[in-house]
Parts: C-alpha cells; sequence; structure tokens
C-alpha cells in the first residue's frame, strides 16, 4: 500500500506523460527501509544516488531534503519502505538529453513488508534464471530506472516456494539475484560477484563488506557457485536472506550468515 506520495515536494501521484523516466528510463531510484524516522543505511544510499547522478549527469537533489521528504510521507508509519525516484524531467522527443535539465523528484512511502522470520531462520529456495545480464559497464552498479532485465528474469516462475533466482551474464558468471546481491561461502571465505560490468552495487552489500572487510569481490562462475558452502542474499529491505537450495541442491545455514545475520540486526532492523 503507497501511504503518501510527493512529486517535487507537492502532494500528487502524477507526472507528464513526458516526462523522460517513463519514455526512456532515464533516471535513479533508491528503496530505502525506514524504521519510524530513521533509516540506518540513509548515507549509503544517498552515496549511491549521488555517483548516479555523476555519471548520468543529474543534478543530485540535496539529501537534507530528501530525507524531510522521506520522513513526511512515512510519518506514522513504524516500519516502512521509501522509495525515491529521481528523473531528467521532461525533454522534447528524442535521445538527446535537455540541457539544462529540470528532475522530477518522487518520494514514495509503502508498508514495509512483513518479517518472515521462517526465511530468516531455515532460509530461501532460489532457482536459476535463463535471463542473462548484458554487459555496460557505464551504467554497472546503478540502480537505474531500466529494470527490464529483472522483469523478465522474474516472470520465468510462479512457483510461490521460490523466493528468487539468480542472474549471470553473458558469459556465464553468477551476478546477483533479481532484486537482491548475491554472497557466497567457500571454504571459510567470504566472496561476492563483482559488479563492474553489470548488476547493482547494493546498499546492504555495502555495509557487508564492511563489516567483513576480508571479503572478496571477484568473478564467481555458477559452476563455482554450486558448490559453495554457505549462500545469502542481501537485500536493504529485506536483510540477509540465507539459501537453502539452489536449484534442488541442498545448503546448510552456516556460521558466516548468521554473524552476518547478527550484524544487520545492530543496525536496528
Amino acid at each position: 500500500m503507497i501511504a503518501r506520495v510527493l512529486v517535487d515536494g507537492q502532494a500528487g501521484d502524477r507526472v507528464s506523460v513526458l516526462d523522460r523516466g517513463l519514455a526512456y528510463g532515464d533516471g535513479l531510484f533508491e528503496t530505502i527501509r525506514f524504521l519510524g524516522a530513521g533509516a540506518p543505511l540513509w548515507p549509503r544510499h544517498m552515496q549511491r544516488l549521488e555517483e548516479g547522478c555523476r555519471r548520468l549527469g543529474l543534478p543530485m537533489p540535496a539529501p537534507a531534503t530528501l530525507l524531510v521528504e522521506a520522513r513526511a510521507v512515512s510519518r506514522g508509519l513504524p516500519q516502512s519502505v521509501v522509495r525515491i525516484t529521481l528523473t531528467r524531467g521532461v525533454g522534447a522527443r528524442g535521445y538527446r538529453p535537455p540541457t539544462p535539465a529540470h528532475p522530477t523528484r518522487i518520494v514514495a512511502a509503502f508498508d514495509a513488508p512483513p518479517p518472515d522470520q521462517a526465511a530468516q531462520v531455515g532460509g530461501i529456495r532460489v532457482r536459476l534464471c535463463a535471463t542473462r545480464l548484458a554487459a555496460q559497464p557505464q551504467l554497472a552498479g546503478l540502480k537505474h530506472l531500466n529494470r527490464l532485465e529483472q522483469v523478465l528474469a522474474r516472470a520465468e516462475w510462479d512457483d510461490p516456494a521460490i523466493a528468487e533466482g539468480v542472474l549471470c551474464d553473458a558469459d556465464g558468471l553468477a551476478i546477483s539475484a533479481t532484486a537482491a546481491n548475491l554472497f557466497a561461502v567457500f571454504d571459510g571465505v567470504l566472496a561476492t560477484p563483482a559488479v563492474d560490468r553489470c548488476g547493482i552495487a547494493g546498499v546492504a552489500r555495502a555495509e557487508v563488506l564492511a563489516a567483513w572487510p576480508h571479503a572478496q569481490v571477484r568473478p564467481i562462475t555458477l559452476e563455482e557457485l554450486r558448490r559453495a558452502d554457505e549462500l545469502f542474499l542481501s537485500s536493504s529491505v529485506r536483510g540477509i536472506l540465507p539459501v537453502r537450495e539452489l536449484d534442488g541442491r541442498t545448503l546448510g545455514v552456516g556460521t558466516v550468515t548468521r554473524a552476518l545475520q547478527s550484524h544487520w540486526r545492530k543496525l536496528g532492523f
């Protein structure tokens, strides 16, 4: 359920049909878990949004303004998910970006998903997706508005017992889940796929890497992933989710995963 929406600071839920976010996916977004008026990962979200604005050539909104608006739309909700969407705004027909850009800023609050204790304790089932992620280093890591690859991947299954799908790139390297980052443990060593060619550099992923400084960021083949001792997903909304099954192979929930779940709880989630 949407609680409230602000468009450029004003209550409303409409944008122009000529907005480039609608026409071309020309923009960025952040999905932020709020606990009351606070968001433990807010600085990481703002850091990623600023990097996205730099790479796309968009003016970065003042973080203080975004925080005021995020608190306004989520007021009264004990826990919420706030989505900040930033587009290049209205422009003429054609791909050429308008100069100067006049961005559209949308801040919306949603009810937080109910806690899934069974998934947190026992883990989730994950499948391998046929959809592959295309390499585009200029956009890699960013949470830009074009998410068609993830839409197609998520459309591959409707079994409610399967919680997520693993996405690979065209070379067969494991990259992520459809809506989460991916971590694996090999002989006690934590590793996560590099996202310098495709994929999203998640804020929960950044938090895990900061909490586990000896973790490796490197290419991980699908064959290697299938030999992992532990697998888990990281998401700023859903937290640390153990994987108990990947394409029929059963895994245990190990000590590294449990330690990072404990770290996540200490953040306040």
